[in-house]
Parts: structure tokens; sequence; C-alpha cells
């Protein structure tokens, strides 16, 4: 058989030329519902419809103004879609396709791509900071940037649930990998009712360890509990180093993973650290000092680590895993794209517990 041609592009008919799209024109603004033109796929692009978008903290710091984004923008990354349109060049998607997205844009050739370490790309942006997201009724993006859903996932179903896989679970997945965390190692989880926090402690307990989660919330406790949670740490009643040292039975922990990432969290994190402890601190906008004992972790090999979001093949990976049924993300509610203010309010006081979605 010959070679496919894909020298012009497949098109699909549009019933109107418009879309619905909620744009923040800046920081600490309220949204805007916007009418505007539905994009159209130039070279090496693809254009999919979006049947849901997660709402999560990441994107609440462009909200906030936390973190530098190209306002006016559509914002938002954890998509279910499917493909409508697709541009020249582009041979690895077809018109109907189920898709979600790659959360950053890369080049694809430099060192840090070529060795599956995306996030450290050397000229790299990210969807909805730098390009229109997923807040609207179309998207378009590198045609590398959609990844293709598995046909066992129940997307019309589950949209929201499906979107959101590719942050919720793929950022504890891609720390299980590189933390090295091992069956029956004592982990705790700092943070552990926010919409990575509980994710963290469910992918970290399908990774086999022993999981200590840790939370001022007695609700968000209780959800991180019905996980199935080994050990409960709320650091507003109990002393939070002495906590952590009785849980892991005075041995100090394995790992910890940290997403408040305060002062006090962290040096408590990394004094109850045992020999060859890994200590990860995952707040992107925290801007805490700390000390720590440099004689300590040199003795036990301690280690201070860096994770940012994932590989894309940590985002197969983590659809994969729930494609077979051994994790499902956590979405305790949903809105309409017009309700994008009340999710946010909601985010920005930590009240959303799991994940949140824009159901368009």
């Amino acid at each position: 058989m010959g070679k496919k041609d894909n020298s012009q592009p497949h098109l699909n008919t549009y019933e109107r030329n418009s879309m619905k799209a909620m744009v923040l024109h800046e920081p600490g603004k309220p949204f805007e519902l916007e009418d505007r033109a539905i994009p159209r796929a130039e070279n090496n692009e693809a254009v999919a419809k979006v049947l849901a978008c997660g709402s999560g903290l990441t994107i609440q710091h462009t909200v906030a103004g936390r973190i530098q984004s190209n306002f006016p923008i559509v914002i938002g990354h954890e998509i279910t879609a499917e493909i409508t349109e697709i541009g020249l060049g582009v041979d690895n998607l077809k018109v109907g396709d189920p898709v979600t997205a790659f959360y950053y844009l890369t080049c694809g050739d430099c060192k840090w791509c070529r060795i599956n370490r995306e996030t450290l790309c050397d000229s790299q942006g990210q969807v909805g900071r730098h390009i229109d997201g997923g807040y609207a009724e179309y998207i378009k993006l590198p045609a590398r940037n959609f990844i293709k859903l598995p046909k066992n996932l129940d997307y019309i179903k589950n949209p929201a649930e499906i979107g959101v896989i590719t942050d919720a679970i793929a950022t504890p997945y891609k720390v299980i990998r590189h933390a090295q965390i091992l069956p029956m190692e004592n982990v705790a989880i700092i943070g552990a009712g926010g919409g990575l926090g509980v994710h963290m402690v469910m992918v970290t307990l399908w990774a086999g360890a022993i999981v200590t989660a840790v939370d001022i919330s007695s609700d968000k406790l209780k959800k991180c509990d019905e996980l199935g949670a080994h050990f409960l740490i709320n650091p507003n009643e109990v002393n939070l180093y002495e906590s952590l040292m009785d849980s892991s039975n005075g041995k100090g922990m394995d790992v910890i993973v940290d997403y408040a990432c305060t002062s006090s969290t962290i040096e408590s994190g990394i004094q109850s650290l045992g020999k060859g402890g890994r200590f990860l601190p995952m707040a992107g906008t925290s801007s805490a000092t700390f000390e720590f004992n440099p004689k300590e972790m040199l003795k036990d090999e301690r280690k201070i680590m860096g994770s940012r979001y994932c590989t894309k093949q940590d985002v197969i990976d983590s659809l994969e895993l729930v494609a077979r049924g051994e994790v499902w993300p956590i979405v305790t509610e949903k809105y309409s794209l017009e309700d994008a203010d009340k999710v946010h309010d909601r985010l920005e006081k930590g009240l959303v517990t799991g994940r949140a979605a824009i159901v368009i």
C-alpha cells in the first residue's frame, strides 16, 4: 500500500462560525464570556471541540496573578475533547479522535525533550498561560500536544474525570517515578486534601507505600481516610515533626511530598526524613525560606528534589492506569462555562476537595 497523502488538511464542517469562550483580561478580575471566531488549524496544528476542562490550583494562580501569563487569555489545559480539524503536516490525528492535551509547549529538539524531561525544555510555554486553553468550546494546539485517549475510557460519560487525569493523576505519577517511591516506604503528603494532594494519596497507595496524610482540614483528612491513608495528621492539633516520626516508628520518613511549602512544613518535613529520605517541595508559587542542617543531610544522604509537572509519557501512562481501572480521579464539583468565577472563588479559598471541572 502507498503512503497516505497528507498534502491537504482534513477539515470538518462547522455548524457555526463562532464559539463561546471565558476570557481573562487581567488577573484579579472576573472572567468575561465572549463570542469568538472558532480557531482554524494551520500547519502542524489541530483544533478540537472541548467537552470538559479541569479547574485546579495551577490555573487559579494565573487568575490571581501569582504567575506570569499573556493577557487576555483563555485559561485551562486539563481537557477532554474531540478533534474537529487538522492542518497540513499532521499525520498523528484524524477528525473525530477523542483526545486530551499535554500542558507544556516544547521544542521537541533540545536535550531535555530528547531524554523525556520535557518540563525542562529550553524554550517552553504552557497551554492556558501563553496560548489560549480549554475554557472555550474549541481549542487550537500544536498537533503534538494532543494525546489520544485509550479506547476503553468512556470520555462521553465522564468528560470531567478524563480531563483531569492529565494533571491530577499524571503529576503524582511522575513524583512516584522521580522520587523512586518503593512499596512499603513511609511517605508523608502535606496538603493531602487539595486537588493534587488527594490524588497523590491515591497514587502513592497504588504504588504500595505506607501513606501519612497531613492537612489542616478535618473534612479533607476524612477523604484521605476514605481513600485508605494509613495515618492522618492535623498539624493545627499536634506537633508535625513528632507525629511524622511516630507514624514512621521513629525511623523517619522515606519521602515527604509538600504541597503547602510553608517555612514550618518544610523545616519539620526535612527534619523528619530518615536515612536516604527525599523531600519534594511541590508548591510552585511558594517563596518560603527555611533552615536545614547540612551535616544531617550529608550524614543520612537526604535529598531535596524538585519535580515539575510530568512528561508526555507520564500522561499516557496515567491514562492507561485509569483505563485499566487501577485508579480513578476525584472530581467533586462540576460547573458550566458561565460559572467559572464561582469555581475559582472556591479554589482560592481552598474549599474544593479533589478536583473541580468546567463541563461544556
